[in-house]
Formats: structure tokens, C-alpha cells, sequence
């Protein structure tokens, strides 16, 4: 009983230690390297990102979660009528441009459709840029959001 409890705790120990930030990484003691110190604001810490799994019906997909850029195509109400408009010009986007994520959800008190997963303003520009010259979406604006970023 107690080996088994033992390899468990050695098990855990390691899993806790695979899913370490960049910060613990660096500070971390090598022999015959040289020591790293950060002092830093924990929010700061706290921006570069968790690890979670996503889970899907068909199957996981492992995203970090970070602060980045969107581009929003719709803003609407909260009438059932903004909702299938948000959700019309979802599916318009996702004809028009296949390999970008669309998210469609309701932030109260408005239904939002936003496009992408950008980690610089430039990057969510071009984007701006493409879907303005289709001529549908004319009411575009960048927006400052918590992104997906697919980590394998």
C-alpha cells in the first residue's frame, strides 16, 4: 500500500511540474547555470496564459488562453432578432472565410459576433482588412479580447 501511494505522489509530482509557466521555468536551479530572479506584479504572471483542454463532442483540443485581438463584425441587442442576425452574419463569415474562428455569443446586454484569434493589432488589421473588402461587413472594429491559441 504504501509503494502504491508513493508512485501516486511521484505521478502527481511529475504531472504539477509539466504544466509549470514560462516564469517557474526560468527561476528554476541548474547546476552549473546561473540564477534568474523576477520580481514581477502576479498580474502580470497571470497574463501569459493557462492551460486548459477544450473539450468538444468529437474531441479535445488543447488551447492556451492569453489576452489578444478580435475582429468584431456584429453588434446587436438582446432581441431574438439581433440574435439570428448575429448568427447570419456568423455563418456568412464562416462561408467567406473558412479557416478563421467565428465566436457568436451574448454579452448583456448585446448579441456580438467576432472573429479570430490575433496576438498582435497588426495581425487582427489584415484581417479587418480582408473581411471589409468583401463588401459584407462594413462595421468592423477591433477589439481587445481573451484569445485561443491551439498548443499540441
Amino acid at each position: 500500500m504504501r509503494l502504491f501511494v508513493f508512485c501516486l505522489f511521484c505521478l502527481l509530482a511529475v504531472g504539477v511540474k509539466a504544466q509549470r509557466t514560462i516564469v517557474e521555468s526560468l527561476q528554476e536551479n541548474r547546476a552549473g547555470e546561473g540564477v534568474v530572479t523576477i520580481h514581477q506584479d502576479a498580474y502580470i504572471t497571470s497574463l501569459l496564459g493557462v492551460k486548459y483542454v477544450k473539450k468538444t463532442s468529437s474531441n479535445s483540443e488543447k488551447v492556451l488562453k492569453t489576452r489578444g485581438f478580435r475582429v468584431q463584425v456584429y453588434a446587436g441587442n438582446n432581441s431574438r432578432a439581433a440574435r439570428e442576425a448575429a448568427m447570419y452574419v456568423a455563418e456568412k463569415v464562416k462561408k467567406e472565410f473558412p479557416d478563421m474562428p467565428v465566436y457568436t455569443y451574448f454579452q448583456p446586454p448585446r448579441w456580438l459576433c467576432r472573429v479570430g484569434d490575433f496576438k498582435s493589432i497588426e495581425e487582427a488589421h489584415v484581417a479587418m482588412r480582408k473581411l471589409k473588402s468583401t463588401g459584407e461587413f462594413k462595421e468592423t472594429a477591433i477589439v481587445r479580447e481573451q484569445i485561443n491559441i491551439p498548443i499540441e
